[in-house]
């Protein structure tokens, strides 16, 4: 293997690309029209631009990847851990090109990819089960709660709980369009769905002389939307018996579809130890860096050895754990409004500490609406579990990343909870545990606001065309001082500063005082001892100085500066319904004229690969539908108007 083509993007292609640098392995990255300064695209060796902006019309194109890798020159394929790596008509095109496929043989990603027959195939070899049909009207005879679920694809997307038969269709429905969106493939199944249960996979290898492995398990429980967000190895419920077991039915199911490179066997745990099969995941997972933590091995190296025809080395053949991994997966949306996607543009993006980063983003980069919402992959590992989440829910909450609302004090907050610290967890956890207790809203922090205030006065005097010297709030006589409001999450703090003739500092926060001293204030750094406490304070004030960015051991604030004689802002036409965020109308579930109840579903939009429903702020009429099925649209766009008759759109 000479040169690699990963067809796939982010953090995917960068993590590859680094072991495929240290093997000595030149890289090959195909990008789309809004990946084209993404820092994936820079880092490979050759990239190749994919016409278009949807991952439809690019990275999901087999017929473009395999002619990109024609003219790159590549030798190979990687196809990432995305959609395609499951695709087995992509790898029997990459295969008939003549280049090497770094994956499993098509038979065995056809055998695996459609779930109903991967089930069928289980039940044959011994693995157990849970109750599952392909017909609608079979729902009652499962029992319910019953779980929806698309036979193609992966990664929460087709799937809904359903627990009445009066919901069944419409769960049904929903299912079939988002994984047709998803995937192309709008065939779902009903399976029975386990309450209170846990979600563990086991990571497997297998090379072409025969030998097939089990790396341990994976605990997986922690989701949202059914996808998670939290994993790590070993699981907290796995004893060393229980351990043997599901590595023996996950080797026997490689076995049975003749497998070869790496691939995920998942499985449902309930209460009383029992254990069925879900799916085998055909690629490599999102999560697998927990498993690299405790074994030492590097499963990108093995994938493309095992792809090369070399049998698997001895310390894969003969693992061992070692310590304890935790991975969240940092996101950009909003828990507190139903895990909402967020675009915008990441202002700052840092993680410090001893912990492994695999991101596809940088500061300066734009969230797009087209792709998923992660932006990083967080991992610690430590000797013990408790140490590894305190090392990892310390480097969340001295991260700093500004310009894009994301789930990082969600994140932090579940690693400091005793349930979770005491491995009481299932696929419900966030059903028990409001997202709002878990990171609870906070108002403006007054150190932070203070930090804030003292970076902009050195901003602007840097600024000044003279007496550069001055701070700005110094004053000949004793009194005025300098006011500046700020905001944060609509909550207003007012600071008032004046220097004295000798350099000293007073300071007002809310009309109360507050003490301060000013050490230093180097570049994004203010070093101050604000009511006793010294600390340092990471602030950026940009160029327009409508934001300040603080980062300190207080936590993380993002202040917006309030203009000192007002701004006009234009108001939307009352009763109107606006776009979250960018996406495509999917449905459009009313016409003009209809009665609707306060959160009756309107509009469904499609955006970052799943669907969100915009429903009605109150009771009333739609005297206007702006789009229809199909229409592009931004944040903020106005899509229908409803008369609420003057009660309030809350």
């Amino acid at each position: 293997m000479r040169r690699l083509l990963v067809a796939n993007r982010g953090e995917i292609a960068r993590r590859i690309f680094r072991t495929a640098r240290s093997m000595g392995i030149e890289t090959v990255a195909v990008f789309s029209d809004g990946d084209s300064d993404a820092p994936f695209a820079r880092e490979a060796d050759v990239a190749l631009r994919l016409p278009g902006e949807r991952a439809s019309d690019t990275y999901l194109r087999g017929d473009l990847l395999v002619e990109a890798a024609r003219v790159a020159a590549a030798d190979a394929v990687h196809p990432g851990y995305g959609f395609l790596a499951e695709n087995a008509d992509f790898a029997t095109a990459v295969v008939a090109a003549g280049l090497t496929w770094v994956g499993p043989p098509p038979e065995a990603i056809a055998a695996m990819g459609e779930k109903t027959e991967a089930k069928r195939l289980m039940e044959a070899a011994g693995v157990p089960t849970l109750p599952w049909t392909t017909d609608p009207a079979a729902g009652d005879g499962i029992g319910f709660p019953l779980l929806v679920k698309a036979s193609a694809g992966g990664g929460g997307r087709g799937m809904r709980v359903v627990r009445s038969s009066e919901s069944l269709a419409e769960a049904i429905e929903s299912a079939r369009r988002e994984a047709e969106t998803a995937f192309g493939d709008g065939t779902v199944f009903l399976e029975r769905y386990l309450e209170a249960s846990r979600h563990i996979e086991v990571q497997v290898l297998a090379d072409r002389s025969g030998n097939v492995v089990a790396l341990f398990e994976r605990e997986c429980s922690i989701q949202r939307r059914h996808q998670k967000i939290v994993e790590e190895a070993p699981s907290p419920a796995v004893d060393a018996a229980l351990r043997r077991e599901l590595g023996a039915a996950a080797v026997t199911a490689a076995k049975a579809v003749g497998y070869v490179g790496a691939g995920t066997v998942e499985f449902v745990l309930a209460p009383d130890g029992s254990y069925f099969f879900l799916e085998m995941n055909t690629r490599l997972q999102v999560e697998h860096p927990v498993t690299e933590a405790i074994t030492g091995l590097d499963l990108v190296r093995l994938q493309l050895l095992i792809a090369d025809g070399e049998p698997l080395p001895a310390k894969a053949l003969e693992p061992t754990i070692d310590g304890h991994a935790i991975e969240v997966r940092v996101c950009a949306e909003d828990p507190k409004k139903g895990y909402l996607p967020v675009t915008g543009v990441l202002r700052e993006f840092d993680f410090p500490g001893d912990v492994r980063v695999d991101s596809g983003f940088e500061r300066g980069d734009a969230v797009s609406p087209h792709y998923d919402s992660l932006l990083a992959k967080v991992v610690a590992h430590a000797p013990t579990r408790a140490e590894a989440a305190a090392v990892l829910c310390r480097a969340l909450r001295r991260a700093r990343i500004h310009g894009v609302t994301t789930n990082r004090d969600l994140l932090a907050g579940i690693l400091a909870e005793p349930d979770f610290l005491a491995g009481a967890v299932d696929t419900g956890y966030l059903d028990r545990h409001d997202p709002a207790d878990l990171a609870p809203t906070q108002g403006p922090s007054p150190a932070n606001a203070i930090a804030a205030v003292l970076a902009l006065q050195v901003v602007r005097r840097g600024r000044a065309s003279v007496l550069r010297g001055i701070p700005s709030g110094w004053r000949n006589n004793p009194s005025g001082s300098l006011p500046v409001v700020l905001t944060e999450a609509g909550a207003e703090v007012a600071v008032d500063y004046r220097f004295d003739r000798t350099g000293g500092l007073e300071v007002t926060v809310d009309g109360q005082p507050v003490d301060v001293e000013l050490h230093s204030a180097a570049y994004h750094v203010i070093d101050a001892t604000v009511a006793g406490v010294r600390r340092r304070y990471h602030v950026v004030v940009p160029a327009d100085e409508a934001t300040i960015d603080v980062d300190s051991d207080v936590g993380s604030s993002e202040f917006a500066v309030v203009p000192r004689f007002g701004a006009t802002v234009a108001a939307p036409t009352a009763g109107s319904l606006v776009a979250p965020m960018p996406g495509t109308v999917v449905r459009v579930l009313v016409e003009p004229g209809a009665k609707v109840a306060r959160d009756q579903p309107l509009v469904v939009l499609d955006a970052m690969k799943m669907e969100h429903t915009v429903a009605s702020p109150a009771d009333g009429t739609v005297v206007e539908m702006r789009v229809t099925a199909g229409h592009q649209v931004d944040a903020g766009a106005i899509l229908a108007v409803v008369d609420t008759g003057g009660e309030p759109a809350a």
